[in-house]
């Protein structure tokens, strides 16, 4: 399994293409000669950069989005306007829900750019359920993440509209991540984990049968929690005792800092255009 970061809030200094960052995150898996795309950043920098890895989209086999946020979805259409035929994108049922998030006083809408009706106009073929789904042999999409920790309680910013307005903090229900069976373990590769790192893990235990975490690659959405919440999941994962971390996007410079602390050379900034093989 090979997985390459196609979009990221970052570009690396080092990169020897002319990549586009972005806030965002797209990530491409390649299994032999199966190719899927776990989520499509916001605009059209994924196809700009895909094209630069050396891939088009009409070689992708798949999509998978983890969840309903604009920086994750926004890509899509531009993805689906470079294909000739239609394909199959494996999501939550409530991915389409209306999200909004509260910063310095002002709210934004943060969910879906596009209707399910347009994307399909495109040729998206959408694969919407809540329950768990093997892919392809050893990959798994997450389907429902359980809340089981107490301590994961998320980003408060992030609303949903309820009768009295947008007051209440929305739990992202439709948050999923794609679980990878290796022969060392579980392989998590996640959009934003906004379910908790940790539930995300126990999740991906449970679905695969895996006995312990191998590696982690993609968002883990620690920069906007508490700081309790930062402190026992940097624990917890210290106990997991994984090969790899690769961390990106939402888990903000101090997290990334604090991650490279603790698990030195098993850290990698996954900025784009790194690869991880395992």
């Amino acid at each position: 399994m090979k997985v390459t970061v196609v979009v990221d809030n970052s570009v690396p200094i080092s990169a020897k293409k002319p990549f586009l960052g972005e806030h965002g995150l797209s990530l491409l898996l390649e299994l032999d000669s199966y190719k899927l795309l776990l989520d499509a950043g916001q605009s059209s920098a994924v196809v700009h950069n895909l094209s630069l890895l050396g891939v088009h989209p009409h070689e992708l086999d798949a999509i998978a989005i983890s969840h309903g946020h604009y920086d994750h979805t926004g890509g899509l259409p531009h993805i689906l306007r470079h294909r000739c035929k239609p394909i199959s994108i494996y999501a939550h049922r409530l991915i389409f829900g209306k999200r909004y998030a509260v910063t310095g006083g002002e709210r934004a809408y943060i969910g879906v750019p596009f209707t399910k009706e347009d994307s399909i106009c495109l040729g998206a073929r959408w694969q919407l359920t809540d329950e768990p789904l093997k892919i392809v042999p050893k990959l798994w999409f997450s389907g429902s993440m359980p809340r089981i920790t107490t301590f994961e309680q998320g980003d408060t910013r992030l609303v949903i509209c309820d009768e009295a307005g947008c007051d209440c903090q929305d739990s992202i229900p439709d948050d999923t991540a794609l679980y990878y069976a290796s022969d060392k373990g579980l392989v998590v590769i996640s959009g934003c984990s906004h379910s908790g790192l940790v539930n995300t893990v126990q999740r991906g235990l449970a679905i695969t049968g895996q006995n312990r975490l191998a590696g982690w690659i993609g968002g883990t959405h620690l920069g906007p929690v508490s700081q309790s919440q930062q402190e026992t999941t940097l624990a917890t994962l210290e106990q997991y005792s994984p090969d790899f971390i690769a961390a990106n996007h939402c888990t903000g410079f101090a997290m990334m800092a604090a991650l490279q602390s603790r698990f030195g050379k098993k850290f990698v900034q996954a900025a784009v255009g790194t690869a991880i093989e395992f």
